[in-house]
């Protein structure tokens, strides 16, 4: 008799055992499903701003072409992808395109569209709110909070070796690696510096008094932001932020991730 009871009890642990596996492995499934197709939405979206907007304004070519790298960089990240994590920096290289194709309406002079969800690698780095211009070892280089003729690169916001890069227009890629091409011998970080810091410019200009002297955004977040591109990518992966300028690219497949960062 006890030795039925035993037999039993196992039948019913291996029962349940077997019945936890196919639970979890059903969640999983479902998971998985899930974030692929919310990558996937992200990704169809990106891909008809891109093949519906068209100027011929360098700010709105330039904003397009990075918008086209997020889009490829997110579509190959979708073909190879195979777990949760690989999906969500699928879905954040496609938000920073998506971020790109914004900037490419704003030039346009159209409505930009719904805010998007913010990119994870540009958490706590802020944005400008009012024009800058800055000399460094004879070189001149602008950034604004509006495209224009002087300032055609868009820039998401994220980090640039570890320093906070406020989202907005520039005179220079000077964030992407191949500083060369833009930026001659100088570096990114002198530039970023000349912008940004009261060290080289205008007193008041540093992070502390952002808000006064045109860096908007960046103070709530900045105990957030230093390692906020980990989770995703950088941008985000497939573009210049991981997908994206900064990795990518809507952070996966921008320029952190994926991309010049």
């Amino acid at each position: 008799m006890e030795l039925l009871l035993v037999a039993v009890l196992v039948v019913l642990l291996v029962g349940a055992f077997v019945w936890w596996r196919r639970e979890r492995a059903a969640r999983e499934a479902r998971s998985l499903a899930d974030v692929r197709a919310d990558a996937q939405r992200w990704y169809e979206r990106l891909g008809g701003q891109v093949m519906n907007l068209h100027g011929d304004h360098p700010a709105v070519r330039q904003a397009l072409v990075d918008a086209g790298e997020r889009y490829n960089a997110a579509g190959s990240q979708l073909e190879q992808a195979r777990t949760v994590q690989q999906y969500r920096l699928a879905r954040e290289t496609a938000l920073e395109g998506l971020t790109y194709a914004r900037a490419a309406r704003v030039a346009l002079g159209i409505d930009p569209g719904p805010e998007l969800p913010p990119l994870a690698a540009a958490q706590g780095a802020g944005e400008l709110t009012r024009e800058r211009q800055v000399d460094v070892r004879g070189q001149t280089f602008k950034a604004g909070p509006q495209p224009g003729q002087d300032t055609p690169y868009y820039y998401p916001g994220g980090r640039f070796q570890g320093r906070p890069v406020p989202a907005g227009w520039y005179s220079t890629p000077w964030w992407k690696t191949a500083l060369g091409a833009g930026a001659g011998v100088v570096g990114g970080l002198l530039i970023a510096d000349a912008l940004f810091s009261p060290a080289f410019a205008d007193p008041g200009y540093g992070y502390e008094a952002g808000y006064q002297e045109g860096f908007g955004d960046g103070a709530d977040y900045g105990d957030q932001g230093g390692d906020a591109g980990g989770d995703v990518g950088a941008v985000d992966q497939g573009g210049d932020f991981g997908g994206g300028d900064f990795g990518g690219g809507d952070f996966g497949g921008g320029d952190f991730g994926g991309g010049d960062f």
